[in-house]
């Protein structure tokens, strides 16, 4: 009986869940109806794998200096897209370390234009690859008539060789921490269900590692 309860129960929180997905799907312009939930944790959603595959997962995000290598910024979301990460890792950031970043790396899923106008608001110059044009012969770093000033700057600034060279620091930075953590700090595969407490096992991860790279950084030999 316990356990038909508990099934019941993860049934309905999935249930509770579905219209969030069916928008979602509907936002990023997909058959709503292919929308799905998992009843073993509804808070998660099927997102494509490293390996091809589509499992329930959760999508976490990694803020990193790449002067220091400290992780200074987390977040757990269950939206597959990264589209709109920018905004709440800038927050996340600011609210942990009291100053935002003067430059933010990020690859080329976070690209988005009301991101990089809201960061430059802030005061915060974003390096990020830009999409390539739907026309042949278009140069997407030209600004366009559409472009607000900050995106304008973007695309000029991406064109430049010291650009290139500062965006090489992403790769070095982000891989490296991810690897990290996959292989020693157990997320690779994440054995909690709901949002808070996969955060929980995030930030302690962030912890592990921040804590033994500044050990190993600060050691005097």
């Amino acid at each position: 009986m316990r356990a038909a309860r508990d099934r019941e129960e993860r049934i309905r929180r999935a249930l509770a869940e579905l219209p969030q997905a069916r928008a979602t799907k509907a936002r990023n312009g997909k058959d709503k109806d292919q929308a799905r939930v998992s009843t073993t944790d509804p808070e998660a959603r099927v997102m494509k794998m490293g390996d091809g595959g589509f499992r329930p997962a959760f999508n976490l995000q990694l803020a990193t200096d790449t002067e220091s290598r400290v992780i200074v910024g987390v977040g757990v979301t269950n939206s597959g897209s990264d589209k709109n990460q920018m905004e709440p890792m800038l927050e996340d950031v600011a609210r942990r370390t009291g100053s935002r970043p003067r430059e933010m790396l990020v690859d080329g899923g976070y690209t988005k234009l009301e991101s990089i106008e809201k960061a430059s608001e802030q005061g915060v110059t974003v390096y990020a690859p830009l999409p390539a044009p739907n026309k042949e012969g278009v140069d997407p770093h030209d600004p366009k008539r559409t472009d607000s000033p900050a995106v304008a700057a973007w695309r000029i600034r991406m064109d430049r060789a010291k650009s290139k060279e500062i965006y090489k620091e992403r790769a070095a930075t982000a891989e490296t921490v991810n690897a990290d953590l996959r292989t020693w700090r157990g997320l690779d595969r994440l054995v909690v269900r709901g949002i808070p407490k996969v955060t929980s096992v995030l930030l302690w991860a962030a912890i592990t590692y921040n804590a033994l790279h500044w050990s190993a950084a600060t050691a005097v030999t």
